[in-house]
Protein backbone atom coordinates (compact mmCIF):
# COMPACT_ATOMS: atom_id res chain seq x y z
CA UNK A 1 0.00 0.00 0.00
CA UNK A 2 1.33 3.44 -0.86
CA UNK A 3 1.59 6.12 1.76
CA UNK A 4 -1.43 8.01 0.40
CA UNK A 5 -3.55 4.97 -0.35
CA UNK A 6 -6.54 3.85 1.62
CA UNK A 7 -7.43 0.34 2.68
CA UNK A 8 -10.32 0.25 0.21
CA UNK A 9 -8.23 1.56 -2.69
CA UNK A 10 -4.53 0.70 -2.44
CA UNK A 11 -3.87 2.41 -5.79
CA UNK A 12 -5.10 5.80 -4.57
CA UNK A 13 -1.98 7.97 -4.29
CA UNK A 14 -3.80 11.22 -3.52
CA UNK A 15 -2.90 12.46 -0.06
CA UNK A 16 -5.91 12.49 2.28
CA UNK A 17 -7.15 16.01 2.93
CA UNK A 18 -6.22 17.40 6.32
CA UNK A 19 -7.09 21.10 6.16
CA UNK A 20 -9.60 23.13 4.21
CA UNK A 21 -8.57 23.71 0.63
CA UNK A 22 -10.61 25.47 -2.01
CA UNK A 23 -11.64 22.22 -3.67
CA UNK A 24 -12.31 20.55 -0.33
CA UNK A 25 -14.54 23.45 0.78
CA UNK A 26 -16.38 23.34 -2.57
CA UNK A 27 -16.93 19.60 -2.17
CA UNK A 28 -18.30 20.02 1.35
CA UNK A 29 -20.73 22.64 0.02
CA UNK A 30 -21.84 20.27 -2.76
CA UNK A 31 -22.13 17.35 -0.32
CA UNK A 32 -24.37 19.31 2.06
CA UNK A 33 -26.45 20.61 -0.85
CA UNK A 34 -26.90 17.08 -2.20
CA UNK A 35 -27.65 15.69 1.25
CA UNK A 36 -30.40 18.28 1.74
CA UNK A 37 -31.86 17.48 -1.70
CA UNK A 38 -31.88 13.74 -1.13
CA UNK A 39 -33.16 13.94 2.45
CA UNK A 40 -36.09 16.04 1.27
CA UNK A 41 -36.84 13.96 -1.84
CA UNK A 42 -36.32 10.67 -0.03
CA UNK A 43 -38.68 11.68 2.75
CA UNK A 44 -41.31 12.68 0.18
CA UNK A 45 -41.02 9.22 -1.36
CA UNK A 46 -41.21 7.48 2.03
CA UNK A 47 -44.06 9.48 3.49
CA UNK A 48 -45.72 11.81 0.98
CA UNK A 49 -48.28 14.36 2.17
CA UNK A 50 -51.88 13.23 1.50
CA UNK A 51 -52.24 15.72 -1.35
CA UNK A 52 -49.32 14.09 -3.21
CA UNK A 53 -50.32 10.44 -2.75
CA UNK A 54 -52.72 10.46 -5.70
CA UNK A 55 -50.25 12.26 -7.96
CA UNK A 56 -47.52 9.78 -7.03
CA UNK A 57 -49.84 6.87 -7.82
CA UNK A 58 -49.93 8.12 -11.40
CA UNK A 59 -46.14 7.80 -11.70
CA UNK A 60 -46.43 4.09 -12.34
CA UNK A 61 -44.17 3.09 -9.45
CA UNK A 62 -45.36 0.51 -6.95
CA UNK A 63 -45.64 1.97 -3.44
CA UNK A 64 -43.04 -0.44 -2.05
CA UNK A 65 -40.54 0.43 -4.78
CA UNK A 66 -41.12 4.15 -4.28
CA UNK A 67 -40.51 3.74 -0.53
CA UNK A 68 -37.38 1.68 -1.22
CA UNK A 69 -36.02 4.50 -3.39
CA UNK A 70 -36.88 7.00 -0.64
CA UNK A 71 -35.07 4.97 2.02
CA UNK A 72 -32.06 4.53 -0.27
CA UNK A 73 -31.93 8.30 -0.88
CA UNK A 74 -32.15 9.14 2.83
CA UNK A 75 -29.43 6.62 3.76
CA UNK A 76 -27.20 7.86 0.93
CA UNK A 77 -27.79 11.50 1.99
CA UNK A 78 -26.52 10.63 5.45
CA UNK A 79 -23.60 8.78 3.84
CA UNK A 80 -22.63 11.88 1.88
CA UNK A 81 -21.81 13.87 5.02
CA UNK A 82 -21.68 11.83 8.24
CA UNK A 83 -18.58 9.70 7.52
CA UNK A 84 -16.57 12.79 6.57
CA UNK A 85 -17.79 14.85 9.51
CA UNK A 86 -16.96 12.14 12.04
CA UNK A 87 -13.91 11.00 10.05
CA UNK A 88 -15.04 7.45 10.73
CA UNK A 89 -15.09 5.30 7.58
CA UNK A 90 -14.92 8.33 5.24
CA UNK A 91 -14.51 5.91 2.34
CA UNK A 92 -18.28 5.40 2.61
CA UNK A 93 -18.87 8.90 1.20
CA UNK A 94 -17.78 8.13 -2.38
CA UNK A 95 -19.71 4.85 -2.16
CA UNK A 96 -22.87 6.74 -1.15
CA UNK A 97 -22.32 9.13 -4.06
CA UNK A 98 -21.76 6.19 -6.40
CA UNK A 99 -25.03 4.61 -5.25
CA UNK A 100 -26.83 7.88 -5.92
CA UNK A 101 -25.21 7.99 -9.36
CA UNK A 102 -26.93 4.70 -10.19
CA UNK A 103 -30.23 6.03 -8.83
CA UNK A 104 -29.92 9.21 -10.91
CA UNK A 105 -29.07 7.33 -14.11
CA UNK A 106 -32.20 5.25 -13.55
CA UNK A 107 -34.29 8.33 -12.73
CA UNK A 108 -33.08 10.09 -15.88
CA UNK A 109 -34.02 7.11 -18.04
CA UNK A 110 -37.41 6.89 -16.29
CA UNK A 111 -38.21 10.57 -16.90
CA UNK A 112 -37.01 10.52 -20.52
CA UNK A 113 -39.16 7.43 -21.21
CA UNK A 114 -42.17 9.41 -19.97
CA UNK A 115 -41.15 12.50 -22.00
CA UNK A 116 -40.72 14.49 -18.77
CA UNK A 117 -37.87 16.60 -20.08
CA UNK A 118 -37.71 19.19 -17.23
CA UNK A 119 -37.55 16.37 -14.66
CA UNK A 120 -34.92 14.57 -16.74
CA UNK A 121 -32.85 17.77 -16.87
CA UNK A 122 -33.02 18.07 -13.08
CA UNK A 123 -31.91 14.48 -12.62
CA UNK A 124 -29.02 14.98 -15.04
CA UNK A 125 -27.84 17.99 -13.00
CA UNK A 126 -27.93 15.93 -9.80
CA UNK A 127 -26.27 13.03 -11.63
CA UNK A 128 -23.32 15.23 -12.60
CA UNK A 129 -22.93 16.48 -9.02
CA UNK A 130 -23.07 13.04 -7.37
CA UNK A 131 -20.72 11.51 -9.97
CA UNK A 132 -18.29 14.41 -9.47
CA UNK A 133 -18.51 13.99 -5.70
CA UNK A 134 -17.88 10.24 -5.96
CA UNK A 135 -14.80 10.72 -8.13
CA UNK A 136 -13.29 13.65 -6.24
CA UNK A 137 -13.79 12.11 -2.79
CA UNK A 138 -12.41 8.80 -4.01
CA UNK A 139 -9.39 9.90 -6.05
CA UNK A 140 -8.62 13.60 -5.65
CA UNK A 141 -9.47 14.84 -2.14
CA UNK A 142 -10.36 11.90 0.11
CA UNK A 143 -11.05 12.72 3.75
CA UNK A 144 -8.54 11.31 6.23
CA UNK A 145 -10.02 8.89 8.75
CA UNK A 146 -9.31 9.18 12.47
CA UNK A 147 -7.54 5.82 12.32
CA UNK A 148 -5.26 7.20 9.59
CA UNK A 149 -3.78 9.90 11.86
CA UNK A 150 -0.49 9.50 13.67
Amino acid sequence: MTSGGSRMDPGNDAPPVRGITGLNAFLWFIQFFLAAQYLFHGWLFISPPPAMVEAMAGMGLHVSFRQFIGIAEVVAAIGLVLPGLTRMLPSLTPLAALGLTVVMISATIFHISRNEIPSAASTVNLLVLVALTAYLRWKVVPVRSRAGQH
